[in-house]
């Protein structure tokens, strides 16, 4: 089965919602039914191609462009009244204002930096592009364990708090459980601690702050000291501390030590910042 079957389940679950058992082997079955339209098979040997390089035929992976893209999807849910609404629910992403996404990627992530800027998707789409680049540059962790990485997730709470469903929040805390496995380590970013424990009783984001190493807090308001009491140690007196802490100054959890720090700028960040 090719992988991309499972990984794509994730990314469906955001578009048509939390789907049940039924709906996602329905959603599996046309996934099957459009690779297969592209010659591709469970049998391995179905993701090559033979090319010609040089004047010989050279067996190699299929390219982008040999791959699904989701409008072949759309036309396979449009043949059958079950799958309607799943076609409807796709019209934003084949015709409509994601359909830039409606294409063979042209993504390559080889560089030692690499930022995806997706700000301009627009409030509701965000959540959208966070999965994708997300699951796209977590597979570049893991090819290689002996590289060490990092991956930096801003607004995390758009995947694991209440506008997500648990089986996208469960993705991301397999990242944070596994990462270091793979070289890796991953950081959480977020604003408001509140939108983090907004889904299944703040199943994820607790899970993700127990398997965070080191826990860093800047300032915050009363209502949300008051839930990140909920989930970590913090005694009275830092609650007091984080209320009051000032720009660049922060409360950081290592280990079983608690720590408060203040951040500063050296020249050369300085000058990037104002640039």
């Amino acid at each position: 089965m090719p992988q991309s079957y499972g990984k794509l389940i994730g990314f469906f679950n955001l578009i048509f919602g939390e789907m049940d058992e039924e709906e996602k082997a329905i959603i599996e079955d046309k996934l099957i039914e459009c690779y297969r339209l592209k010659e591709i098979t469970f049998d391995d040997e179905s993701l090559y191609k033979q090319k010609n390089i040089n004047g010989k035929l050279v067996k190699v992976f299929k390219e982008n462009e040999d791959m699904p893209i989701l409008e072949d999807l759309y036309n396979i849910l449009g043949k059958e009244d079950r799958t309607k609404i799943f076609q409807i629910k796709l019209v934003p992403f084949v015709k409509g204002s994601l359909k830039f996404l409606n294409h063979s990627t042209n993504i390559e992530i080889n560089n030692k930096l690499i930022v995806a800027d997706i700000y301009e998707l627009g409030e509701e789409n965000i959540k959208y592009g966070m999965y994708i680049f997300i699951e796209l540059f977590f597979d570049k962790i893991k090819k290689d364990r002996s590289v060490k990485k990092a991956i930096y997730l801003d607004e995390i709470w758009r995947l694991i708090g209440v506008t997500s469903n648990k089986y996208v929040a469960s993705f991301i805390y397999k990242i944070f459980k596994t990462i270091r496995k793979y070289g890796g380590s991953a950081v959480a970013i977020t604003q408001d601690v509140s939108d983090l424990f907004s889904l299944e009783g703040g199943t994820y984001g607790k899970s993700i702050l127990n398997n965070s190493s080191i826990k860093t807090f800047f300032s915050l308001e009363e209502e949300n000291i008051k839930i990140l009491c909920e989930y970590s140690n913090i005694s009275e007196k830092e609650k007091i501390e984080i209320k009051s802490l000032k720009r660049g100054e922060c409360l950081m959890f290592v280990g079983d030590e608690h720590i408060l720090t203040k951040i500063e700028s050296n020249e050369y960040e300085k000058n990037l910042i104002q640039k």
